[in-house]
């Protein structure tokens, strides 16, 4: 007689959620098996997120189920998730960088000593698990000191620490270094060794070639195939993504370039005042500005919208030598910026969508000092 199948280590059944007037999910199926690296991938909207969400608690599905090795569990809070072995490791990282190493890694679940937290054994036990990820930092450093590629070790080591057995990635190397993503990529296939799932969600393909074990692609809220380790490839993915052929669906058209709109003329920023830019954006243009972390992309961009203005050299817009001193000047010249961190510098997140989107204009919106609505 055959042995039954062992079931897989998470399962979401026909998982269907509303927002008002969105769909964002419908009957969304998914299988994680243990020891495994699926990638999750989709255009924007197509309900990867939300997914995540419902699986680590934050939000509860409006229907069907989520399975623990054949077991329906209730996910009705992040803490329900941990303690079923699911955490998330948000792209935005979630750590208190005004505390150290090791209280982050406990933090909500500090170990006492006599009423007291139990400093010494935080210290000791959060090293076992920073050695876990490979990461020969000191529990006592501040996160504050550490950079973004650290931090993540330090949110994978946290999760480990709850005896994780699903973790969930969501865009881990949006912010990282080409080195910090190949040790990253280390963790991820140590931790596939020792038997821990990866749900790992990004915008990178070739990160899912190297990565993946098996592909679900979303589409639109709704499962729009799956592949295999051998049907892995870029042209495959992108073709259950958007539905149909990339090359039919993104032609190229190649067309002349119009004037210069934007030139810079041994341009030397505060960063990196050694070191002349010389470059023209033509009208129509899509020009790519590429580098390492640290190579001054930023802060050119800022250069040229104002915010830490040049200290040598000639910005020309149309033609004629513009002078951006303030974002104010760049503004009023037809320059925009959106910035790399948009929490801390593109929005202010406690106001509205309105409100946000006027912040720019509100010299040319206002009436007799008041913001004319």
């Amino acid at each position: 007689m055959t042995q039954p199948a062992e079931p897989p280590l998470l399962e979401v059944r026909q998982v269907t959620k509303h927002f008002p007037g969105v769909r964002a999910l419908s009957q969304v199926d998914l299988i994680v098996q243990p020891g495994e690296v699926l990638a999750v991938i989709g255009e924007n909207g197509a309900g990867k997120s939300t997914l995540m969400k419902i699986l680590a608690g934050v939000q509860p599905p409006d229907d069907g189920e989520v399975c623990i090795e054949g077991q329906p569990v209730t996910l009705d809070s992040v803490e329900s998730a941990l303690s079923h072995g699911i955490a998330l490791i948000h792209q935005e990282l979630n750590l208190a960088d005004n505390l150290d190493v090791g209280a982050n890694i406990f933090l909500g679940r500090e170990p006492l000593r006599m009423g007291l937290i139990d400093k010494p054994r935080i210290q000791a036990e959060s090293r076992q698990f920073l050695d876990l990820v490979g990461l020969q930092v000191n529990p006592a450093t501040l996160v504050s000191d550490l950079t973004i590629g650290r931090q993540q070790m330090v949110e994978i080591a946290k999760a480990l620490s709850i005896n994780a057995r699903i973790l969930i990635m969501d865009e881990p190397t949006s912010s990282l270094s080409t080195r910090e993503a190949e040790n990253l990529f280390a963790v991820i296939k140590d931790l596939r060794q020792r038997g821990v799932s990866i749900v790992y969600i990004s915008h990178r393909l070739g990160e899912v070639i190297e990565l993946a074990d098996r592909v679900t692609v979303l589409r639109d809220g709704e499962n729009a195939g799956e592949l295999s380790r051998g049907e892995i490839n870029r042209d495959a993915m992108v073709r259950l993504m958007v539905g149909r052929d990339i090359s039919q669906f993104y032609q190229h058209t190649p067309h002349p370039p119009g004037e210069v709109a934007l030139e810079a003329i041994e341009l030397r920023t505060p960063a990196h005042p050694e070191h002349p830019v010389s470059f023209k954006v033509h009208a129509g243009e899509i020009l790519g500005i590429a580098g390492l972390v640290g190579a001054g992309r930023t802060e050119l961009l800022e250069t040229l919208f104002g915010v830490t203005p040049a200290i040598d050299g000639e910005i020309r817009i149309n033609g004629s030598p513009a002078s951006v001193g303030a974002p104010r000047e760049a503004i009023t010249r037809g320059i925009a910026l959106a910035p790399e961190d948009r929490k801390q510098q593109g929005l202010v997140l406690p106001m509205s969508v309105r409100e946000n989107m006027s912040l720019p204009s509100l010299r040319r919106d206002q009436r007799m000092g008041f913001l004319d609505h």
